[in-house]
């Protein structure tokens, strides 16, 4: 028997030689994966990181493409960071006259950022039910209580103290059957 696996839709942006090191876009970068958009544009909003704003043009970007793709309709609220990732760039070498005739060298280091979105499990579930997809199984009912044996049902209704009398004395009449 096949096992079909259902590849899910992603749908990315990216930009390249951004001015920031990728060390320090990674730092911005690792907050976000697995979140949904709305909270990754909070996120993004209010971190003091100056690459955050080039971050967040392109999750602006990978949402603005999931929105036009016509195949999809997707919903800009409804999607979630799936991959981000930050690759280093080309750099820049560039040189700083020094002391007594030297040079230093100064790298001016680029970043490209990409970001990869996808539909939310919930949102996938609604397009799913919508689409007519089989729906799941029910969950299987409790097995019925089985109906108590006739010393089970003589303890039933009385008290505590009489129940442990009664047993009390049916422990001090079977020692004496011997």
């Amino acid at each position: 028997m096949a096992v079909l696996e259902q590849e899910r839709q992603t749908v990315r942006a990216q930009a390249k030689w951004v001015h920031s090191s990728a060390r320090k876009a990674r730092l911005v970068t690792d907050l976000i994966r697995g979140r949904s958009v709305p909270e990754a544009r909070t996120i993004l909003a209010f971190s003091n990181r100056a690459v955050a704003k080039d971050v967040e043009k392109v999750l602006r970007s990978a949402v603005a493409n999931a929105e036009s793709r016509p195949d999809l309709h997707w919903s800009g609220d409804d999607l979630v960071v799936a991959a981000v990732y930050t690759d280093e760039g080309p750099t820049l070498k560039r040189w700083r006259a020094r002391a007594r005739g030297r040079v230093a060298r100064i790298r001016k280091r680029t970043c490209h950022i990409t970001i990869e979105l996808t539909q939310s499990p919930a949102a996938l579930a609604v397009a799913a039910t919508a689409a007519g997809a089989p729906k799941r199984r029910a969950p299987r009912k409790k097995a019925e209580p089985v109906e108590a044996s006739a010393e089970e049902k003589k303890f039933e209704d009385m008290t505590l103290e009489e129940a442990k009398a009664a047993e009390a004395d049916e422990v001090s009449t079977e020692g004496t059957d011997q």
